[in-house]
């Protein structure tokens, strides 16, 4: 521990050193006030290897001010990254401290820290563009960087899980910004540490070859160089010559790609020839005099001639690469261009990764930009506003409860991805729990949100979710659905307004229909029965248009109609609305509904189904309060048709009372001796001196039904016997 405590202190002096050079006792000032807070929250707290957990901490932030020339403000940032932010006390400790900015900073870095990536590929465009979109301040990412850097350099620390979560990350999302940024040093070493941990032999191997060679390698380099360096002074040129053995991991890519040993490799290392034009009108003709002189000297390869000065690459870059014979017979590189194209180039946009989809609007090329602007030109450091980014505001990226990730449209809400998941999800959609807080269906989801959508049976899509969301995909899912809810509720009014015509005795015909459908400026007969059903329309008004119709017609047809119309209209309204049952009657389409089994002579009534039928209720049935409350213009008066063959139906009973001797002989004597009942089934339970037995029956009607009731009354012991479903 104590040598952690040294580290530590070793750590923090050096920090503070970097920032007095800056000369500023300002930002001295607030490092040190964020080292304290720091501190003070988890200074005693210890890393999986057991070393000081604050440690990490000091590390990221010299890693930010020293290698990617990042300001103080990310150095506070780097200190308090850990801070628990959630809680209001801390987030208003560090507004009060240091200001709104540097929370944000961290708020933006957790954000991406706790992005759930499980089932999710970081080499996929919709993650990258997920994690870019959002971030509010290119520090975010550049102090994740910085963060992912400090992890590779120390992967004892990391669990076997977090080394592969951890170099996905960086293969995939840091190493290509980083080469964007033209943060080649750190590019490299990301790529040598990712090297060092995928193919840790294959890394060694070529490392000892590397080092072997070393020594020989810059002798030969420098007597290479020697007569172009000559020529150039002789032909006056401004020039300055740069050279480099290329990295680990692009030597094994060459070795692959060329299929061959590390011996073979001609191009171990690279000559770049810069070169300073007086004008850029001359810039072209001054690469191909430095290449004429480069290959006087040495034998030019034809076939790796590549001239991007002439036809420069989609990405900007420009410049000459020939490949000539050396000393020895060796291939060696040449790269030659003018400063200005060095400069684009080391901007970055000669880049082989590229942000597809996003490419198109150069809104992350610009990005990328600026943030590499901000680390050229440190005199802006102090300017928050540089470190902005403009983000797209086309689409948001949020998870499924499993991890999944969605993109949907900015603005996209609840519903929108209720549509997007499933439809059936979407219709029945009553709201979600949006990082565990529940949010109603109008919430606009954010990126990175986790959203867990909650559905309710009975939900269905209304007219006003139109205006809730916005794809395309919802709006169609959602006018479909009313489209199909209002084709079944015109059913439903079909069936009412048809039997209502025909209670007043009127011939039902498609001119009374296309009467009313005209008269109440309506477009269809659909429209007519959809209003019907939603009790929209008076059917005394109803019935007064019609009349009015009918008054008008030819006399010769008239006194026929309207006598059957004045008749109906002396009838009182209640008893227009009775529907006769019993099996004589036909053309009518109903059904006993099986919550209360109906039977002959209960007091019942009707209700008009989805599907046009109608469902017999006892007015004593469970849903009956239900349905008379919910759906009144549904509910129809039912009575029963007298007839003298009536048909069985089944009836359960319930019989309770003290157990005696021979309870179940004397009931089953009852039933289907003096009665003649036929009996479906039954069981007894006794639980002490008390029996409890249910009886399936089939009987005629009510009347039956309360002969055989009161019959099981008078057995002795019996004290109850109910109907039940």
């Amino acid at each position: 521990m104590k040598n952690g405590v040294s580290r530590v202190e070793s750590e923090l002096e050096k920090l503070l050193k970097l920032v007095n050079e800056r000369d500023d006792s300002k930002n001295a000032d607030q490092v040190q006030l964020a080292w304290q807070m720091a501190h003070d929250n988890y200074g005693d707290q210890l890393q999986p290897d057991g070393s000081p957990f604050i440690l990490h901490h000091l590390e990221v932030a010299i890693i930010a001010l020293r290698e990617m020339n990042l300001g103080v403000p990310s150095v506070v940032c780097a200190l308090l990254h850990s801070m628990d932010i959630s809680k209001p006390e801390v987030a208003a400790q560090i507004t009060d401290t240091f200001g709104k900015n540097i929370l944000e900073i961290i708020e933006g870095f957790k954000k991406i820290s706790e992005l759930q990536t499980e089932r999710v590929s970081f080499q996929s465009d919709t993650f990258r563009v997920l994690f870019l979109s959002m971030v509010d301040d290119i520090r975010v990412i550049l102090l994740r960087m910085a963060h992912r850097l400090n992890d590779v350099r120390r992967p004892r620390s990391l669990t076997k899980k977090q080394q592969k979560k951890f170099f996905d990350e960086i293969k995939y999302i840091y190493i290509p910004i980083a080469h964007r940024l033209g943060l080649y040093y750190i590019k490299s070493e990301m790529e040598e540490d990712l090297m060092r941990y995928e193919f840790p032999e294959i890394y060694k191997a070529i490392e000892e070859k590397i080092q072997a060679t070393r020594t020989k390698r810059e002798v030969y380099i420098k007597d290479f160089v020697r007569p172009i360096e000559q020529e150039l002074m002789s032909n006056k040129f401004d020039y300055q010559i740069k050279w480099r053995t290329k990295s680990i991991p692009s030597i094994w890519a060459k070795m692959k790609k060329q299929n061959v040993e590390f011996e073979e490799v001609y191009d171990l290392f690279a000559i770049r020839v810069i070169i300073n034009s007086k004008s850029q009108n001359r810039e072209k003709e001054d690469c191909w005099r430095v290449y004429s002189l480069v290959t006087n000297i040495y034998n030019p390869n034809p076939k790796r001639l590549r001239d991007w000065v002439t036809t420069p690459k989609a990405s900007g870059y420009e410049s000459l690469h020939t490949t000539v014979m050396g000393q020895n017979n060796k291939w060696v590189e040449v790269q030659i261009r003018t400063s200005r194209m060095d400069e684009v180039a080391e901007k970055g946009q000669a880049a082989h990764w590229q942000y597809k989809g996003l490419m198109k609007s150069k809104e992350v090329d610009d990005w990328l930009l600026q943030v590499r602007d901000v680390l050229e030109h440190p005199e802006v450091i102090g300017d928050e506003y540089a470190y902005r980014t403009k983000k797209s505001q086309e689409f948001v990226f949020v998870f499924t409860p499993k991890g999944d990730l969605r993109r949907l449209s900015a603005g996209a809400t609840i519903l929108d991805f209720a549509y997007d998941i499933h439809t059936n999800v979407g219709n029945t959609c009553s709201g979600a729990r949006v990082n565990n807080k529940l949010v109603p269906i109008r919430y606009v989801l954010k990126s990175g949100d986790r959203v867990d959508i909650v559905t309710t049976k009975n939900q269905k899509p209304k007219h006003d979710w139109l205006g809730i969301v916005v794809s395309t995909k919802a709006k169609n899912h959602i006018r479909r659905q009313l489209k199909e809810e209002k084709y079944k509720e015109a059913e439903i009014g079909k069936t009412l307004l048809l039997r209502k015509i025909r209670n007043w005795k009127l011939k039902s015909s498609d001119d009374l229909i296309n009467v009313l459908v005209k008269h109440f400026k309506l477009d269809s007969a659909i429209d007519l029965y959809y209003l019907v059903a939603a009790d929209k329309l008076e059917m005394s008004l109803v019935k007064s248009v019609l009349q009015d119709y009918l008054k008008e017609r030819p006399a010769e047809s008239q006194e026929e109609v309207v006598k059957e119309v004045k008749s109906s209209a002396a009838k009182d309204r209640q008893e227009e609305d009775i529907l006769y049952i019993g099996d004589y009657v036909k053309n009518v389409n109903y059904r006993f509904a099986k919550c209360c089994n109906p039977i002959h002579g209960d007091d019942v009534f009707g209700f008009v189904t989805h599907l046009g039928s109608i469902s017999i209720h006892r007015n004593s049935c469970p849903n009956a309060s239900r349905l008379r409350f919910q759906y009144p213009y549904r509910i129809l008066d039912v009575k029963w048709m007298n007839q003298e063959d009536k048909n069985y139906s089944l009836v359960n009973l319930k019989i309770t009372g003290k157990d005696q001797l021979g309870m179940v002989e004397s009931v089953t004597r009852i039933i289907t001796g003096d009665l003649r009942v036929n009996m479906r089934s039954i069981s007894f339970n006794t639980k002490g001196n008390q029996f409890e037995g249910k009886v399936s029956l089939m009987i005629r009607d009510t009347s039956h039904l309360s002969q055989l009731t009161y019959k099981l009354t008078q057995i002795k012991g019996v004290d109850k016997v109910i109907r039940i479903k």
